[in-house]
């Protein structure tokens, strides 16, 4: 296909637009697809998917995703971070020391190479599937769950444990929106131990509330299946952990395990080598996985139209919560938190502000608080800073606002979103490290355990942060 080529404004490098992508069904196909379930999604897809080949290649095929740093003779890594974002590649979350990282075909990386870059290979896309695993309907890449999955299991929480749990639909995604036979309701569970007015979709309830988020970026394997453990912790623990009973006494624990479920059924679209999908599946014209908007741009706070176009990785949306899984989400969470700030930016949220929320999100191993549109401070940083460090100490991860280990600024995010429209403090945990076996989008699933050790203690830290999280009000 043809490329175009961006002149780097910080340098003489040209920077030539990457085109490669993994081809998807016809997007008016793609709805019907979707909606047959994903045992027929697999097989369609089978003919029409461009596979990568083999993970464990030293050397990547032409059009095979992987890992590669990129550096530049004439360009500072942060500039060529933002001219690379610019041009359309996907760049991702960590430290620069070995360069920009970028999610990229060989073919990409030959062109950037042409173009006077440096392109290290840095790894590949997939881990080996164990030869053992069989995929069950509703798991996929070695024991990672499915949309369908999570739905299943979340019923059967709520079902098994009424005193405890309480399931709620709280939006469509875009598929659903667009036809009742297709896509997902978004899911929310409400855990606690229920009395009177718990779980209530009102902000009237005397517990403070403590929700995590996963899944918003449909190919982060690890965040759905860390609120899927989370889930099951907290409900098979109670009465028996003397902490977790007395945290479910004393607070309201919403747990979103999929936030972008169409997204998801993409990805799991194949059980051995998932898709390398971001966005969700709104058809705007793009190919492969190009389709949809990125639901962590789309908010509401700080929208901003030039943070992508429509085949981008970061595209925001035609407007501020355009997209049916952003107004599920703002819609739940501006019922059950009461607004405690000021509109200005930069004034603060009062003490008697309550509740806390995460957004778990893959990869890098950061702990990040806002505010991610601006490295200006925000009006809370003190306590913001705090309840983040608390939570470094916990999973070891670094802590970060702004673009500080970003390589970018995040505009229109959720975690900025719910601290800068109602004050309550929104946090990001990046799952996973920026490289070893255990790095990138699609982790062996064998990596879950050290990832559910490291960051249990900071998900109970900052859901016992929810009952008083800005004590200096500073």
């Amino acid at each position: 296909m043809a490329y175009g080529s961006v002149h780097s404004d910080a340098g003489p490098t040209t920077i030539e637009v990457p085109m490669t992508r993994f081809s998807l069904p016809q997007q008016s196909h793609l709805r019907r697809l979707i909606a047959a379930g994903a045992g027929a999604l697999l097989l369609l897809l089978g003919t029409g998917l461009t596979m990568p080949g083999s993970a464990a290649a030293a050397v990547p095929g032409t059009t095979e995703l992987a890992y590669y740093d990129v550096t530049s003779p004439t360009t500072t890594t942060g500039a060529l971070a933002a001219n690379l974002t610019r041009t359309g590649y996907d760049v991702l979350e960590g430290p620069l020391t070995n360069g920009v990282p970028i999610l990229a075909a060989e073919a990409d990386a030959q062109r950037l190479r042409r173009g006077g870059l440096t392109v290290r290979y840095a790894g590949p896309l997939y881990q080996p599937v164990p030869a053992s695993f069989v995929a069950a309907a509703d798991t996929y890449y070695g024991g990672y769950h499915t949309a369908a999955g999570h739905e299943v299991h979340n019923q059967a929480v709520a079902t098994a444990h009424p005193d405890l749990a309480v399931l709620r639909s709280i939006g469509q995604s875009w598929l659903k929106s667009q036809s009742s036979s297709a896509g997902h309701n978004i899911q929310a569970l409400c855990i606690t131990k229920i009395a009177t007015g718990d779980c209530a979709l009102n902000s009237s309830g005397t517990k403070p509330k403590f929700t995590l988020m996963a899944q918003m970026h449909a190919r982060e394997l690890a965040t759905g299946e860390l609120a899927y453990k989370w889930i099951d912790y907290l409900v098979n623990n109670y009465g028996t952990n003397t902490a977790v009973t007395t945290l479910m006494n004393t607070t309201e624990l919403w747990v979103i395990p999929i936030a972008n479920p169409d997204g998801v059924d993409i990805v799991s679209s194949n059980s051995t080598r998932p898709v390398s999908q971001r966005k969700n599946a709104h058809t705007n014209g793009c190919s492969g996985t190009g389709l949809g908007v990125d639901l962590n741009r789309n908010s509401s706070y700080h929208w901003d139209v030039n943070q992508g176009t429509k085949c981008s990785e970061t595209y925001p949306g035609a407007s501020a919560a355009s997209e049916p899984e952003t107004q599920g989400i703002q819609s739940l969470l501006s019922q059950i938190y009461k607004d405690t700030k000021p509109a200005a930016d930069f004034s603060a949220a009062t003490t008697a502000t309550k509740g806390t929320f995460l957004t778990l999100h893959s990869y890098a191993e950061l702990n990040i608080y806002p505010y991610g549109w601006t490295n200006s401070l925000a009006p809370n940083n003190t306590d913001l800073k705090t309840i983040a460090t608390a939570m470094g100490k916990s999973n070891g991860y670094a802590v970060v606002h702004g673009d500080g280990g970003l390589n970018y600024f995040a505009p229109g995010a959720t975690d900025d979103w719910i601290y800068g429209t109602l004050g309550v403090p929104g946090y990001t945990i990046e799952v996973g490290p920026s490289s070893s076996g255990c790095s990138g989008f699609f982790p062996a699933y064998s990596c879950m355990s050290s990832f559910w050790n490291l960051n249990l203690p900071a998900f109970l830290s900052l859901a016992n942060a929810a009952a008083r999280p800005y004590p200096t009000g500073s």
